[in-house]
């Protein structure tokens, strides 16, 4: 069984592409067996994109898990003078990043293969994140605690995830971290967590 948080390299293609529109502007992404949400742009992520809200003092943005790059790409065409840096485990989902980066005209990104935060050499104004949560709550609370870790003081990190899939327990588990954690949005099962260093 293949999942879109591991390698599989054995995998085979079947290259697909879909067009969507987010907050008034048109994206087409191109997708492939073995990553997150191929057919479509997920509710979750669409959730997420129409909650967050970036000022003037936010200058780069790490999208954690990013996949085949949605959310970390419509940030950086929606606030063009921000860095956004994409980060995946899933080798394929990064080459399609880059494909869409492309495709969508987008410059201001950096995309790279890091396992959670293994590779990320920087530290960040804001943080998005459509955890893993299929790859296990260790896998996403260790998300949580380095992105903590990769914050800039006063930084802040917003979650999209299902309440039935672990969103209570995420709420406890950063408020541990951050000693905050905000319900900003809730629609359809889906809540968007806001916590700030």
């Amino acid at each position: 069984m293949s999942h879109y948080y591991i390698n599989d390299s054995k995998l085979n293609h079947q290259i697909k592409s879909y067009e969507t529109s987010v907050n008034h502007i048109s994206f087409t992404f191109y997708t492939d067996r073995g990553v997150f949400s191929r057919d479509n742009l997920d509710f979750g992520s669409r959730v997420l994109l129409e909650t967050i809200q970036l000022d003037q003092s936010v200058k780069t943005i790490i999208d954690m898990g990013c996949g085949y790059g949605p959310i970390g790409l419509c940030i950086a065409k929606m606030y063009p003078d921000k860095h956004v840096y994409l980060f995946d485990i899933n080798e394929r989902a990064i080459d399609l990043a880059q494909k869409n980066q492309k495709e969508n005209q987008i410059s201001n990104v950096n995309i790279e293969i890091s396992n959670l935060f293994d590779n990320v050499k920087i530290n960040s104004d804001v943080i998005v994140t459509n955890p893993p949560i299929r790859a296990g709550k260790q896998t996403v609370f260790k998300l949580y605690d380095d992105a903590y870790k990769h914050l800039n003081v006063g930084g802040v990190l917003y979650v999209v995830i299902q309440k039935k899939q672990g969103a209570p327990s995420s709420v406890t588990h950063l408020k541990d971290i951050f000693h905050n954690c905000e319900v900003i949005e809730k629609k359809n099962g889906y809540w968007i967590l806001f916590a700030q260093k």
